[in-house]
């Protein structure tokens, strides 16, 4: 059986009302789907614009604990024009930065979860 994509990935969170505004306001992400998930849960799903992949915040994985995802590289076409962009809306980044994998800013939601905002290396 092949694997044909990744669909949703699970971000452990604190508190999904607040990383849901930090993704929905901050980052731009679209709100999926949001829905009751037993007596004291929801399911919150969200997606980059126009991506198929998309996250959903989790707070139910005992051994995912909030901040516990790094690395999750986002790809895109832009970085100088999303780094001031995300930076005007208070979003804190490093500089930006190049390796042969392309050019790339760090950044961390509320509650440490750490993502790499990518502009891949242009064709030679």
């Amino acid at each position: 059986m092949p694997i044909t994509s990744f669909e949703i990935v699970s971000v452990p969170v604190a508190d999904q009302e607040r990383a849901k505004r930090f993704y929905h306001e901050t980052l731009g992400f679209d709100l999926v789907r949001e829905s009751p998930m037993g007596p004291d849960q929801k399911w919150i799903q969200l997606a980059p614009k126009g991506s198929s992949v998309t996250i959903a915040l989790v707070s139910w994985f005992d051994s995912m604990k909030p901040g516990g995802l790094q690395g999750v590289m986002v790809n895109v076409s832009d970085i100088d024009a999303d780094h001031a962009e995300l930076s005007g809306r208070g979003l804190a980044l490093t500089e930006i930065r190049e390796e042969p994998w392309g050019r790339y800013a760090m950044f961390s939601d509320p509650d440490g979860n750490g993502w790499i905002l990518r502009e891949p290396p242009r064709p030679a």
